[in-house]
């Protein structure tokens, strides 16, 4: 095997190869000045190659994909996986209002048509519960980093209590919480647009509690500083965030400090200064299930 990167998942990708003791190679990537991308890769590449690439920002990260796989078959690779820590387009999966295309899947369609296997983890799935559903490929492994994060909530702040922000996020507060036994709630939320949410905590013994908002996704950052701010207000000492993935978006880090958390942490599924848990461990133990699961 080969595991080959685009420049900004580079440092990763070692990290991955050296577990999985394999070679791995840049893919040279150029913007022209109208937004095109042109990609080019190694030469004498491997008949089983292993992509790595995030697809936070990820418009033109699909195109690019696009040619990195039309160019790898071109030289004669005759298994290529995807490794997407963070996988995009998961979240629309049914037209919500006549018309609306369905993301993801047409988004899965495509990728599995370039990929014979699919690694990510915690993606953001709602009615479908099974990867291969959403990614129709060979292979589709959906990874969770929930018992990566209850061990650092274990050897950082064990007695406090997890809050999953709303009902979504129950799935992976619970997990983080079932290793070590540790306290959580779920909270209900109510949208009433992209930017402005409600937030109701159930009947909890909450002061002088520190507490953790536990989510897979953080990207306006409004979710968290409502939440945040109904946990001052019913007694906590202070509030911290641990996501899977820190997408962050816009000016979502000044709304959740303005709203008072204090500590941000994240795993490396997207590059950002908050990470603090390497998910490269999983990713490896997940290709090596995929290739033993192949044979």
């Amino acid at each position: 095997m080969q595991v080959l990167a685009f420049p900004e998942s580079f440092s990763k990708a070692e990290q991955l190869a050296d577990l999985i003791r394999c070679p791995v190679a840049k893919v040279a990537l150029h913007h022209f000045p109208d937004g095109e991308s042109l990609v080019q890769l190694p030469q004498n590449l491997s008949e089983k190659v292993i992509v790595y690439q995030s697809l936070d920002r990820p418009n033109s990260k699909l195109i690019e994909l696009l040619l990195l796989s039309e160019a790898a078959r071109n030289q004669g690779v005759k298994y290529l996986t995807l490794v997407a820590p963070y996988l995009c387009y998961m979240r629309q999966d049914k037209a919500f209002l006549a018309g609306q295309a369905i993301s993801q899947q047409i988004i899965g369609k495509f990728l599995a048509g370039l990929f014979n296997a699919l690694i990510t983890v915690d993606p953001h799935l709602h009615r479908v519960h099974n990867l291969q559903q959403a990614i129709p490929a060979d292979q589709a492994l959906a990874l969770s980093a929930s018992e990566l994060i209850g061990q650092f909530i274990m050897t950082n702040n064990p007695q406090a209590l997890l809050i999953g922000p709303d009902g979504e996020s129950e799935q992976w507060v619970r997990e983080v919480a079932r290793p070590g036994d540790l306290d959580f709630v779920v909270a209900e939320k109510i949208r009433h647009g992209d930017t402005a949410v409600e937030i109701t905590l159930p009947d909890y013994q909450y002061n002088n509690r520190d507490a953790i908002l536990i989510d897979d996704i953080a990207s306006s950052g409004h979710t968290l500083a409502a939440a945040t701010k109904i946990l001052f207000e019913k007694g906590v000492n202070a509030v911290s965030v641990l996501v899977t993935h820190a997408l962050f978006m816009n000016d979502a880090l000044g709304i959740i400090r303005a709203a008072g958390v204090d500590q941000i942490w994240s795993t490396d599924s997207v590059e950002h200064s908050s990470n603090v848990i390497s998910l490269a461990p999983l990713i490896a133990e997940g290709i090596t299930r995929l290739n033993q699961e192949e044979i």
